[in-house]
């Protein structure tokens, strides 16, 4: 009989985005309905840079969705621009390139905030979601999306993306977003532009460490596991069986007439 529970299926989903978009949910339901405090595990730069330094603030301020339906809309949309790059973006074939880029590009967003320090962010979580669609759709030149109903070409989308929090979350929602846009596209230009164009190095590129770091972790599941879950080795070796071609779900392709924008 065919695994197909919901146990299953869930396994089979990319293990990074599957990962951070559980903690980010189960956190924030902890966080809103009062069973975890949340002087714990919000962001909060002076906490993270004193002595002792509370680092683990670096992570989890980042994985914190907005109350009410927040928790539902920002999990998906993170996990859904996340699991996108894990398994469709041309760079991001390993799993410790997309590791690397989640930590330059919250890294960046972090540094950002701290010297413009226009307003105090509980969490950052939807710059990272802005980042994420950014870069994603960099790859997407001459495909057309719909968001909101609205029809536009794909690297509009992190764009529209800040316009919709302007009308519905606020200022601080905004600011997030262009934090978020700033850090994607400075990873963009040091890894991807700056080696192509200006001829230089990938002043981004992986470091060795982190592979080793990655297949240290991974070995060390493979040892700890007592179940064979089908389709979930896929993932584990770094490749894909899905039909998947890029960085968008299928629903939001359709060709378009292929001008570049700027």
């Amino acid at each position: 009989m065919p695994d197909n529970t919901i146990m299953d299926q869930y396994w089979r989903l990319p293990p990074i985005s599957r990962t951070l978009a559980t903690w980010m949910f189960v956190s924030s339901i902890g966080l809103y309905f009062g069973f975890i405090p949340s002087q714990w595990l919000g962001y909060q730069a002076g906490l993270i840079l004193r002595f002792p330094p509370q680092i683990w603030r670096l992570a989890t301020g980042f994985l914190i969705t907005g109350p009410q339906l927040g928790m539902l809309f920002d999990t998906y949309f993170f996990y859904k621009a996340a699991s996108d790059m894990e398994t469709g973006h041309p760079r991001m074939r390993r799993k410790e390139d997309f590791i690397w880029y989640l930590v330059c590009v919250c890294t960046f967003i972090a540094v950002i905030d701290y010297f413009v320090a226009i307003m105090p962010f509980f969490a950052l979580t939807r710059g990272l979601i802005v980042a994420l669609t950014y870069t994603a759709t960099q790859q997407q030149q001459g495909l057309q999306t719909n968001y909101m109903f609205v029809p536009m070409p794909a690297p509009l989308l992190p764009y529209a993306m800040i316009l919709i929090s302007l009308i519905l979350g606020g200022v601080q929602d905004v600011f997030l977003g262009i934090y978020g846009i700033i850090a994607a596209h400075l990873f963009e230009f040091l890894s991807r532009i700056y080696p192509q164009i200006g001829g230089g190095p990938n002043l981004l590129k992986t470091p060795k460490f982190m592979t080793r770091l990655v297949k240290a972790v991974e070995g060390r599941l493979q040892t700890v596991s007592s179940s064979g879950v089908t389709g979930g080795g896929d993932y584990a070796s770094g490749s894909t069986t899905s039909a998947e071609t890029g960085p968008l779900p299928d629903a939001w392709k359709t060709r378009g007439a292929g001008r570049r924008l700027g």
